[in-house]
């Protein structure tokens, strides 16, 4: 069978891996994602991208994480809250031609969740939910060993549910969702430093990064709380660049949904850091390819 090409498309940067298909990886990109992200220089990006990583056509099947939901058949990304113009995009028809690869699409979250599932942290689980926390907050959840994407495939957004009625507007329409708490924006607003900085400070005993950490954690614990309560998995992983920094704020998550969930709901339950990084995005979108796009 021939190789794979996995690509995971940020705000700031797009990160491409090809791998065997035993999720080994071959060789890896990494380039800036255009700004403004519109689709048609996303698409540019990818093809000369794709053309530098894989010049001998090694990869017949590429498949594509992006930070929102797409349509039931993988082929349309029906929105991204935080890129521009991205409404109702047809990547996979736009891409294949110019890639002369077939394409499916994934949300990247769903796509860190099957990185993990293969070759990661949660391997041999089968019921997982996943947070990635970073500019945005995203995930995917994995029920009975099968990634859960609803009717209509735009399931499992756990960054937009609503921790707060009264909190600040998202993107999405909501207000107070998860993602306005626990994003680096969020971060910022409970102590306007970079996380870089905040976990510098909370590892040299600074009171008000700690304190600002504890509430970060605190406010994770909210969301994941109702999470729980929903899909009563058996592993949580916590993924995304601010896991970093999960020594300050996890165990102040942890004691929330300890205080928050009734035993009978957290029975078994392990909530840990996520193991892959930030290689995790294009595994999982290169594991969709090889089961979706067979050859």
């Amino acid at each position: 069978m021939s190789e794979l090409i996995g690509v995971d498309v940020g705000g700031t940067a797009i990160k491409l891996g090809r791998f065997s298909n035993g999720g080994e990886l071959l060789a890896e990109l990494e380039c800036p994602t255009p700004q403004p992200a519109m689709p048609g220089g996303v698409v540019t990006a990818i093809v000369d991208a794709v053309a530098a990583l894989d010049p001998d056509r090694r990869a017949s099947r590429v498949g594509i994480g992006l930070p929102g939901p797409m349509d039931a058949a993988a082929r349309v990304a029906r929105v991204c809250i935080n890129l521009p113009g991205w409404q109702q995009v047809p990547l996979a028809e736009w891409l294949e031609p110019q890639l002369g690869r077939r394409v499916t699409l994934a949300n990247d979250g769903n796509c860190a969740l099957m990185g993990e599932a293969w070759r990661g942290a949660a391997v041999g689980y089968r019921d997982v939910l996943l947070l990635t926390l970073g500019t945005g907050v995203g995930g995917g959840v994995l029920l009975n060993g099968q990634l859960f994407t609803g009717q209509g495939g735009a399931a499992a957004e756990p960054g937009l549910i609503s921790v707060n009625p009264d909190g600040p507007a998202c993107n999405s329409g909501n207000r107070g969702s998860l993602e306005q708490y626990c994003s680096i924006a969020g971060l910022r607003r409970l102590l306007d430093q970079d996380p870089q900085t905040l976990d510098r400070l909370a590892r040299a005993g600074d009171l008000q990064a700690l304190e600002a950490w504890r509430e970060y954690g605190r406010w994770l614990g909210v969301g994941l709380s109702s999470l729980i309560y929903v899909l009563t998995p058996q592993l949580v992983l916590i993924g995304g660049g601010l896991s970093a920094a999960s020594a300050h704020f996890l165990p102040h998550a942890l004691a929330e949904v300890e205080q928050r969930v009734q035993a009978e709901s957290r029975l078994g339950l392990e909530i840990r850091c996520a193991a892959l990084g930030n290689g995790a995005g294009r595994l999982g979108a290169a594991r969709l390819a090889l089961e979706r796009l067979n050859d």
